[in-house]
């Protein structure tokens, strides 16, 4: 497996963990429907919160949460119109996005709920 893609299914184990530990139930990983792929999708009490993790080694070239285009955004929220219609879910569906730094010396996480409020 390439370097890039052990880094990105380190930081989704990362990030479950993180979700866990703040009260979250995972419902599903790397669930897809056409041509798009959810990260994680999880929920705590009503919410369900579809994740979109994102993790580098550097953020020399921006901060990880930046590299979400719209493009993914449109893909994303037709899968998970999908999967609320196939589970027959009542819930509130919010989109967040977990940027994750990990480098040899420090691990940085930051959770952006409601992330796609801003595109």
């Amino acid at each position: 497996m390439a370097q890039h893609n052990e880094l990105g299914k380190k930081g989704e184990e990362l990030a479950i963990d993180y979700l866990i530990k703040k009260g979250y139930t995972i419902r599903d990983k790397n669930w897809r429907f056409q041509k798009a792929e959810v990260d994680i999708i999880a929920q705590k009490e009503n919410i369900l919160a579809v994740v979109e993790v994102k993790t580098r080694s550097t953020n020399y070239f921006g901060n990880p949460q930046d590299f979400v285009n719209p493009k993914k955004i449109k893909l994303l929220v037709t899968a998970i119109n999908e999967y609320v219609i196939s589970k027959d879910l009542d819930v509130e569906v919010r989109f967040d996005i977990i940027g994750i730094i990990k480098t040899k010396k420090e691990l940085k996480i930051e959770h952006h709920e409601d992330a796609f409020l801003y595109f």
